[in-house]
């Protein structure tokens, strides 16, 4: 495949202005082996250049697209995401084979409650014509699950249902809130984790994965920790991309992949709409097949 838009790498310009994207790529598909041989070709003694043991992500030999869609406005990047997930169907569509056989969407655009019903925004009817397409498309709930409220007597903080954002109030897509790292069943879904009921009131998140303190690549070669629904939900997609890449099968169908991945979870004993169907367990995913 020919390239569409050719960027210089070490042009300042061309760099990621945040460190959210290759965060969470990186929990997606970082490599050890890459960040070696990244090593080997920067001489710039300000760039921390140690490599981690564990410097492998859910899919180390993935391929990946970059769709740099978060824009100075809010109208503007929901412009870029909706003409990213159609460019995705005009890839696939362009040969007798699938080319991009999964999405990532580690964003979150709030609902616009007047003018569209839950689940029918155009950003949420893009991802459901990318999901009847054959594409797995994998969203975070959002971090509005903790609110804070002005009132006449002062703040009032409080947890928030009916929080989860756009494009996961999308039935079709896997929506993920977020759990802690280390003891799930313990602290149970992350206070920050968007919760459903959605606003027409589906179930919603599907699924939740590890979202606090997720330590990852960051621009420039460097490592940090990061928390949100936007690293919990890479490691859906990663989840996803496995099960493809194991049973090709599987390829075009991610209704089967969804309730795979819904039906294996693990119960912590939360609400449906804080936890969905549970916590992501890779495992058992492949052992029910």
């Amino acid at each position: 495949m020919e390239q569409f838009v050719e960027l210089d790498a070490h042009d300042e310009l061309n760099r990621p202005k945040t460190n959210h994207g290759t965060h969470v790529a990186g929990i997606l598909g970082a490599s050890r082996k890459g960040a070696e041989w990244a090593n080997d070709r920067v001489r710039d003694p300000n760039i921390n250049l140690a490599v981690p043991d564990w410097a492998n992500g859910m899919c180390p030999d993935i391929t990946i697209y970059d769709f740099r869609v978060l824009a100075p406005t809010l109208k503007e990047t929901e412009f870029a995401i909706i003409a990213a997930l159609q460019f995705i169907r005009h890839v696939n569509d362009r040969y007798a084979f699938r080319t991009i056989h999964g999405a990532n969407l580690s964003l979150s655009i709030p609902h616009d409650v007047r003018n569209y019903a839950c689940g029918r925004t155009p950003v949420c009817d893009e991802c459901e014509r990318l999901v009847n397409s054959g594409v797995v498309v994998v969203a975070a709930a959002g971090n509005r699950g903790y609110q804070n409220f002005e009132t006449a007597d002062g703040v009032f903080e409080s947890y928030a249902a009916f929080s989860v954002t756009d494009p996961g109030n999308a039935n079709g897509v896997i929506t993920v809130g977020a759990t802690h790292r280390f003891w799930p069943h313990t602290y149970g879904v992350s206070f920050f984790s968007s919760r459903g009921p959605t606003g027409d009131g589906r179930l919603k998140p599907d699924l939740v994965a590890p979202g606090e303190r997720i330590r990852g690549p960051l621009p420039r070669n460097t490592w940090g920790d990061l928390d949100g629904t936007s690293m919990a939900a890479p490691h859906v997609s990663g989840a996803a991309a496995m099960l493809m890449a194991r049973y090709s099968e599987f390829v075009g169908q991610p209704d089967r992949i969804k309730d795979i991945l819904c039906k294996t979870a693990t119960d912590l004993g939360r609400e449906k709409s804080f936890q969905g169907n549970g916590m992501l367990d890779v495992l058992r995913a492949f052992q029910s097949i």
